[in-house]
């Protein structure tokens, strides 16, 4: 199975499970299915703040485009279910000073996909960052 992670707005941290509808796909996003490891951020431009929990994705389905627009994210609807409550912090503040793109760390490999561009969105994630962020639990 792979690893993928979300940032985005959480209305309830405490959740059992979550559904999220049309998330921004990037950096492998798309191909989030069931069965996948997440880890889930709230984002902290809507108040949250970062890494929180560790979930397994239940159902993943692709959202279709739109024939409409010649240009578009691929975007996903997801629902996890969570498995482990985060038990340090780890958002922007902590991953800020990584920002040497080329140093092959997982800090790094977290910053650049998230807050390069600080959407809201899922990425996929290499080995390496999946087992930095399981310290986390």
């Amino acid at each position: 199975m792979a690893a993928y992670a979300i940032k985005t707005e959480v209305a309830d941290t405490a959740a059992r499970e979550f559904a999220f509808d049309a998330l921004k796909s990037m950096y492998g996003g798309k191909r989030i299915a069931a069965g996948d490891t997440v880890y889930l951020f709230a984002s902290e431009n809507s108040g949250g703040r970062g890494l929180f929990a560790r979930g397994t994705v239940a159902a993943a389905a692709a959202v279709p485009l739109r024939p409409d627009l010649e240009r578009q994210t691929p975007r996903v609807s997801v629902r996890i279910r969570r498995e482990a409550n985060a038990r340090r912090p780890l958002g922007r503040a902590e991953l800020k000073p990584h920002a040497e793109w080329d140093d092959g760390k997982a800090e790094t490999e977290l910053n650049f996909k998230f807050y390069r561009q600080a959407t809201d969105k899922v990425v996929g994630l290499s080995e390496r960052a999946a087992a930095f962020l399981d310290t986390f639990f």
